[in-house]
């Protein structure tokens, strides 16, 4: 053999191993990828995962009436923000790291925030801005030029309505959802609140109605609804059918909290039973992952006596790890004040609460580690565990089918000194991985630090103190099939 051949030959079978889309020399091709286990995300809901954290705005009449839930005869005249600036709402939301924004266009008391054609009860009828008005459109707007997304909430319960608990009522529903779909730019969701049906203004009925909410609101055709004009909106409500709600306002998910729910259980529809909601139900029939809400206020609507009770950077961090550390996305609301801003007081919390995540997870201190697995499925460069640390949700390390319980080591290029463990599974093939260790190393030995159980779209464990080591092992103890792990992370909070 000649030096030059000797040498093609060396270079093809090294090229046929740091490719994963190459043939290797006895023509084998690249092993396929594992079958997807039970339910999986749409791309719809991977796009929704991505976000991990957003904002909810509750501004209304009842900012002004001091309320939570207005009875439905406010005078839209008591809506009047006098500084009201849509850019400093968005830009704080951005600056505390939100992805996105949900506005309240209108809540139980049925005024709308935007001037729709269909009712009289709305910011038209206001001084605000002359009653030319739409906080809707200036809200969206805002989202636009700071590169967040933009999400609506519409009641379903509305006290004003004179027709609500009619069948006639549904369509006046509709053609407002209409508008807020084709008006305002591209949802990322519509948010189909759980209340419905009680005492109200009615059109001056001024009385108690009740609905069947099993049936009265025709779900499926008013879902079909957003599909067709918003097919990139996820909707929530109690039971999805996107995602669903945690079954708590305290923004703490359970533990373990699988993304998965059973639909063909009784009452899964908006209003309905909260069974398996925190904790979600394994294995269930659908991809129904859950989203944590909660306010940094005790109340949902902006209340001046409440300026004093924000929620502490310390509590934010501490919903921050119980919800997006457990898969879940968080939406913490942020009311606008009776200005039509964001309060002082908010926005000190939302900061201090921003720098410390920011100096978190600034530096991954897994990065340049040696991956040693017990365990890859063929083709290492497509499947191998170096891919924990290339910052890609697409890609990661797996294992032969028949291989449900592998280890890894991740031995570090000096001791590091962390209390954060981030990790994620790669969620188009559905969540497989059922408990799992982690290890430190210790005067020659393996020292158990940490366990955990479901892991989705992302799980931060947070040690009870920060431990300093040069080598970690991570162990799935228990899993469904084979794992396909996408990230792996060690962080240091400050």
């Amino acid at each position: 053999m000649t030096k030059r051949l000797h040498f093609y030959l060396i270079l093809v079978a090294w090229l046929g191993l740091a490719c994963a889309g190459c043939i290797s020399l006895n023509g084998a091709a690249p092993a396929p990828p594992p079958a997807p286990w039970g339910p999986v995300p749409s791309e719809r809901q991977l796009r929704w995962h991505a976000m991990e954290f957003y904002g909810f705005l509750h501004f209304s009449v009842n900012t002004f009436t001091d309320k939570e839930w207005g009875y439905g005869d406010e005078d839209p005249a008591v809506f009047n923000p006098t500084e009201f600036d849509a850019d400093q709402i968005v830009r704080t939301a951005r600056e505390a790291g939100m992805a996105g924004l949900i506005l309240t266009a209108k809540h139980h008391d049925g005024f709308c925030l935007w001037p729709s054609q269909f009712t009289e009860h709305s910011v038209k009828h206001s001084p605000w801005r002359g009653g030319r008005g739409d906080v809707v459109r200036e809200i969206s707007a805002a989202c636009q030029r700071h590169g967040l997304r933009f999400g609506v909430y519409l009641s379903p319960w509305d006290r004003n309505h004179k027709d609500y608990g009619r069948p006639e009522y549904l369509a006046y529903y509709r053609n407002q959802l209409r508008e807020l779909l084709t008006g305002y730019g591209e949802l990322f969701t519509v948010w189909f609140d759980g209340a419905n049906g009680g005492d109200g203004f009615y059109g001056g009925a001024r009385e108690r109605r009740r609905i069947d909410n099993r049936t009265y609101y025709d779900w499926p055709n008013t879902w079909r609804l957003v599909r067709e004009m918003q097919p990139w909106a996820c909707m929530f409500s109690d039971a999805g059918p996107d995602f669903r709600w945690i079954g708590n306002e305290r923004g703490y998910a359970g533990d373990p909290c699988w993304a998965t729910l059973d639909l063909t259980r009784p009452d899964r529809y908006p209003g309905g039973s909260s069974q398996g909601l925190e904790n979600g139900e394994r294995p269930g029939t659908a991809w129904v992952p859950a989203e944590c809400d909660v306010s940094i206020r005790p109340g949902w609507f902006y209340h001046p006596a409440e300026d004093a009770k924000v929620k502490t950077p310390a509590q934010l961090l501490d919903i921050y790890y119980a919800s997006v550390g457990r898969g879940c996305c968080l939406n913490l609301n942020v009311p606008p004040d009776r200005r039509g801003r964001i309060h002082e007081n908010d926005i000190r919390a939302l900061r201090e609460f921003r720098r410390l995540l920011d100096a978190t997870f600034a530096t991954n201190l897994a990065t340049g580690a040696t991956l040693e697995a017990s365990a890859v499925r063929p083709t290492p460069a497509r499947y191998g565990p170096q891919h924990l640390l290339d910052g890609d949700r697409a890609t990661y390390w797996t294992t032969p089918d028949e291989v449900l319980t592998p280890e890894l080591v991740v031995r570090l290029p000096r001791a590091v000194t962390f209390n954060v463990v981030d990790l994620r599974e790669h969620l188009p093939l559905g969540q497989r991985i059922e408990a799992f260790a982690l290890d430190r190393g210790q005067d020659g030995a393996w020292v158990e630090v940490a366990r955990g159980t479901s892991i989705g779209n992302r799980r931060l464990l947070r040690l009870p103190q920060k431990i300093t080591t040069d080598r970690v092992r991570l162990r799935i103890t228990r899993a469904a099939a084979c794992p396909a792990l996408a990230e792996f992370g060690l962080y240091a909070e400050p």
